[in-house]
Formats: C-alpha cells, sequence, structure tokens
C-alpha cells in the first residue's frame, strides 16, 4: 500500500477509535454527583447518580423565601411566598452525551401566605366592609402536594471533577386553592360576612389559575466522584 495512502487510513482509524473515547468521556457511567441547585426552585443540596451513558438519576431540595405585594379587586394583600420542595428525577442522555430530558416529581409544600389589613373600606365578596369590620384578612394558597416535572437539560465540566448543569421545563402542581381565610375585625363570625368572605376566596382562586404550571429553570454546580 502506498505510504501516504497508508497514513491516511491510520489517521482514519484513530479518530474514529477516539470518538467512542470521546463519547465514554463526556457520559462515563457510574459516577456519583454531589453539589448545589439555585433557581425557580429554590436553592438546595443535590446528589445523583449516573449509571452508563444512557440512564442516571438525581435527588434534590429546593427552599426559598420572599415577598410580593398584589391587588385582588378591592383589597391589597401581602404575599409570602414560600418555596419548599423535595423532588426525584430520572435523566435520559439520548446521545451519551451532555444533553439530557428529565421526568420525575417533587413532593411539593411550595405555599403562599396571604396578608391583607385595610385603611379605607373595601368590597369583601359582594358587599363594602370598613377596616374596623374586616380587621387583618389572613389565608394560605397552597397546591398538589405531589407534583410530575418535565425538564431538559445540559450537563457539562469546569474542571477535572468539577461540572455544572443547566435545565429548563415545567412543575405541574395543579390549580392553586386557598385552604382557608380568616378575619378578626368586629364582624368576622357573621354570617353575611362569612358569605362574602368565600366570594373572596373564589375571586382569589379565579385569579390564581394562570399559575397551575411553576416554571422550572435551575443552575447547579456539583463534584463527581
Amino acid at each position: 500500500m502506498d505510504r501516504k495512502l497508508l497514513g491516511v487510513v491510520c489517521a482514519l482509524g484513530a479518530g474514529l477509535l477516539a470518538q467512542p473515547v470521546q463519547a465514554q468521556e463526556a457520559g462515563r457511567g457510574g459516577q456519583v454527583v454531589l453539589g448545589a441547585t439555585a433557581g425557580t426552585l429554590g436553592i438546595g443540596p443535590e446528589v445523583g447518580y449516573r449509571f452508563n451513558p444512557l440512564f442516571g438519576v438525581r435527588a434534590n431540595a429546593g427552599w426559598f423565601h420572599w415577598d410580593e405585594d398584589f391587588d385582588i379587586d378591592d383589597v391589597d394583600y401581602n404575599g409570602k411566598l414560600k418555596l419548599n420542595s423535595y423532588g426525584l428525577m430520572a435523566d435520559v442522555y439520548p446521545f451519551r452525551g451532555k444533553f439530557r430530558v428529565s421526568v420525575g416529581a417533587r413532593l411539593n409544600d411550595n405555599h403562599v401566605r396571604l396578608r391583607a389589613t385595610p385603611g379605607e373600606p373595601v368590597t369583601i365578596g359582594n358587599d363594602v366592609y370598613t377596616p374596623e369590620e374586616i380587621g387583618t384578612l389572613r389565608g394560605n394558597i397552597e397546591t398538589n402536594r405531589i407534583a410530575p416535572m418535565v425538564t431538559i437539560g445540559y450537563a457539562g465540566r469546569l474542571a477535572t471533577g468539577w461540572a455544572f448543569a443547566i435545565e429548563a421545563g415545567a412543575l405541574f402542581h395543579g390549580s392553586p386553592e386557598v385552604g382557608a381565610l380568616t378575619a378578626n375585625g368586629f364582624l368576622a363570625d357573621h354570617p353575611e360576612f362569612q358569605q362574602d368572605l368565600r366570594r373572596e376566596i373564589d375571586e382569589i382562586e379565579d385569579e390564581a389559575d394562570d399559575y397551575k404550571v411553576w416554571p422550572v429553570l435551575q443552575l447547579s454546580v456539583s463534584y463527581r466522584f
């Protein structure tokens, strides 16, 4: 065989042999991953195991609190969003590399604590009430306890042993519901006021019904053992 042709064949052979090695290196199995994740699910720890180039599993938790003011009809509410959830995900790497598709579920205790103390007469349900009649309104907005989740993501390397990942998707936590809405004004126990509180609950749930799906965007940094 011509030496030049032999050189080309050897070079091609080396390149073909290198591809599986690179692919295996990119998606090496038998790896434990320990790190932290942060995003719209909150901030918390994450642990994972990649069985082989195609499959892996992850478990993580997320916690975070923040306040938001919003208006529903006449009433100005302060909402304290409390993120508190624990998830388990199955990862599929369809190309045996860094791109992944993940499905799983979260034990979901995300909720919003509502509080409103009107400083002037406002409409509750079908009637107008004074601040003294209402006092302070308190309630909770809750979602499904078990929530399925689907994401797509990319898991790459930063340096020897260190890795990063990003994923985006959706948490399907269902229609938010108001667990209770109470008041402590001097009409708090009046039957007609209680009926209006139930109407107020319906109005809050109508406003919250647009948020059946929680957007997911998480970043993580981890170490591979």
